[in-house]
């Protein structure tokens, strides 16, 4: 089982940085790349919230599950 996270193409259509979300969000650069990058092992409720709230999207248009 893999979830994919979708990160780098939510923020691609909606034309944001990786710094100008982590400034909307008020996560560290180096925290959010390892989201974006896929490596993270864990996310926090309350920071899918503030990036989904940045993105205006949903937590399924950034994560994703698939079978391997």
């Amino acid at each position: 089982m893999a979830i994919i996270v979708n990160l780098d193409v939510m923020m691609a259509k909606r034309k944001m940085s990786l710094n100008e979300l982590s400034e909307k969000v008020d996560i560290t650069l180096s925290n959010l790349s390892i989201l974006k990058t896929g490596k993270a092992k864990a996310i926090r409720f309350s920071t899918l919230e503030a990036i989904c709230q940045a993105l205006d999207c949903q937590p399924g248009d950034i994560l994703e599950f698939r079978e391997e």
